[in-house]
């Protein structure tokens, strides 16, 4: 929510279907962002008071090194939730990042802004070289401009929403490295297929950049494995367009977090998300977009107890992984509400 207003504003036209008048749309109309919608949440968060925004004890993270990855297997699909949305992939023994945040706040600012609750399990020094990086679209929390500079001398391509391009080259990053999507657009690639599709969002990083670049969510299929990977969205019948076309999924990754009613359009509740798990026809649900940051007005633990409960109620399989455990797709893993151990000792 916090806005640089230094960002730079893109001039480009795109020849896309959902791109008029210089900014792009979403499929289904959203409530349009005004100054003074703006100033309103904004006075919110200097002014209302909120119950355990952030967790009063050290959240557990499993350290994890490059030795460690390397000796997973180079078959097959293994995940590693880094905190937030970040999410680590072994893919037939290459490495993807996908969203990578590791600064400290999600925020343009070093001084100011949400603050992590905890540490990357890992760190950019430590990752072994990268084969790709995905991007869904350019919010602080999802992309990070220092993390995208320091993994440029080791990652070979990053795929980003359509006009995302334009800050990674202005970052350093050489453009041949870089592979823009519109919805819907895929690139196959050693017998893996990556699709980027339609979300419920919006984009900027300042103040006169709204929708200028494209927001998404990414489809990863090998030849025994599929995911699906949220991004940030609302509740939206796109869910099932993407089911119907590339699913069912191994694993959904679902944005599961920051929601409020003041932007229910562009953020799901937890019980959204596993609708829109189900939408996608998945398999195992793994809840991103919570545990790392305060971005919204619920406490910290709010989304883990609620997606808990309405799996439960809708019979989905979640998987709740602390930062650093490693999932590997069509194996067999032990689920636990970690979150709830910490609650309880709070409450004694």
């Amino acid at each position: 929510m916090i806005s640089n207003l230094n960002a730079h504003v893109p001039a480009q036209d795109y020849q896309s279907a959902h791109f008029q008048a210089g900014r792009f749309q979403n499929l289904h109309p959203t409530e349009p962002t005004s100054l003074r919608k703006t100033l309103a949440i904004t006075w919110r968060f200097f002014t209302e008071s909120k119950v355990a925004a952030e967790p009063e004890q050290t959240l557990p993270v499993r350290t994890l090194t490059r030795a460690e990855l390397e000796a997973l297997p180079d078959t097959g699909v293994h995940i590693v939730k880094l905190g937030h949305s970040s999410v680590l992939l072994k893919v037939n023994g290459a490495y993807w990042l996908l969203d990578p945040v590791f600064s400290e706040r999600a925020s343009p600012f070093s001084f100011m802004g949400p603050s992590r609750f905890h540490q990357p399990p890992i760190s950019l020094d430590e990752l072994p070289d990268i084969d790709k990086v995905l991007i869904s679209h350019n919010h602080y929390d999802h992309l990070d401009k220092e993390a995208v500079k320091q993994l440029n001398a080791k990652t070979q391509q990053f795929l980003v929403p359509l006009g995302v391009e334009g800050d990674l080259i202005r970052w350093g990053i050489a453009a041949e490295k870089i592979h823009a999507f519109d919805w819907w657009q895929e690139q196959e690639d050693q017998d893996v297929m990556v699709a980027f599709t339609p979300t419920q969002h919006f984009s900027g990083r300042g103040l006169s950049d709204a929708n200028r670049t494209l927001w998404g969510s990414w489809v990863i299929k090998t030849a025994h494995e599929s995911l699906y990977f949220s991004g940030d969205s609302g509740y939206f019948p796109g869910f099932k367009d993407i089911g119907e076309r590339y699913g069912p999924f191994d694993y959904t990754l679902i944005e599961t977090g920051a929601y409020d009613a003041d932007w229910a359009d562009i953020h799901m509740t937890p019980e959204q998300s596993v609708q829109a798990h189900l939408d996608l026809r998945g398999k195992i649900m793994i809840p991103i977009h919570n545990g790392t940051f305060d971005l919204a007005f619920h406490s910290w633990y709010d989304p883990l107890e609620r997606v808990l409960s309405a799996a439960q109620q809708q019979g989905v399989v979640l998987n709740t992984p602390t930062p650093g455990d490693v999932i590997t797709i069509n194996q067999a893993y032990l689920n636990q509400a970690w979150w709830q151990s910490l609650l309880a000792q709070v409450s004694r």
